[in-house]
């Protein structure tokens, strides 16, 4: 893919596959093409060469509405729209119950961030979510993401802007949503997808290293350095 206004190459010659169920991270440095592949799944926009495709179809043959309806997206910064947090979470829907809510709330352990909220379910979100952090707002796609169920998971750089206490409650949620999905993860942060079936990693729009990240910390290249800094002072 290459952006027509300026004429950069954003991905060339990136080739992967995932089994259903499995999970893959991307890491890479800024401008490496990440983004771009995260842009390209739910079709924000489409390939100038190349296929993507879903159980062997060509996502550009699936109608775009059915597409995103089978993809959850957890960006770095969730939009929320000037409403009731219910309706931010069912998107209007009216066949999902306050017990449904209530049930993924509890399942994702954010009873006690919903209950401080004034009027919990009803509470008015300003434009952008701008009242809530951003690890608040991440945790309410959390739980739009389990009511409405999709197949596959799309989170791009979702805990890099969180502190460390709202982190371990993202993580926990992320968990749980991943459980049993396809997945694509991509990430600044190791911790992030360390645990993913393969991990990609992305340089000037290639994959220049690909693999588990017990194999991938060991090769002395990106993945390997980028353990050693953000590692270097943890046991793992």
């Amino acid at each position: 893919y290459q952006y027509k206004e300026s004429g950069i190459k954003a991905l060339s010659k990136v080739n992967f596959k995932i089994n259903p169920g499995d999970s893959l991270g991307i890491i890479g440095s800024t401008g490496s093409g990440k983004s771009t592949i995260s842009n390209l799944i739910p079709r924000l926009m489409n390939p100038q060469s190349g296929k993507i495709r879903i159980d062997d179809i060509n996502i550009e043959d699936i109608n775009v509405k059915t597409l995103r309806s089978q993809i959850g997206y957890v960006p770095q910064d969730v939009f929320l729209f000037s409403d009731t947090i219910r309706n931010n979470l069912t998107l209007g829907n009216k066949m999902i119950s306050d017990n449904e809510i209530w049930d993924i709330i509890c399942y994702l352990k954010a009873e006690k961030f919903i209950d401080k909220l004034p009027g919990k379910l009803n509470y008015n979100v300003m434009e952008r979510g701008a009242t809530l952090s951003v690890g608040q707002r991440q945790l309410l796609s959390c739980i739009r993401i389990l009511l409405f169920n999709p197949k596959i998971i799309l989170l791009d750089e979702a805990t890099s802007s969180v502190d460390s206490e709202t982190e371990e409650i993202i993580q926990n949620a992320i968990s749980k949503i991943l459980k049993n999905r396809t997945s694509i993860v991509i990430a600044h942060r190791l911790s992030t997808i360390k645990q993913a079936d393969n991990i990609l990693v992305l340089e000037n729009g290639e994959i220049v290293e690909s693999g588990k990240h017990d194999e991938l910390k060991k090769n002395n290249k990106y993945y390997s350095k980028l353990y050693k800094m953000q590692f270097s002072r943890v046991t793992t």
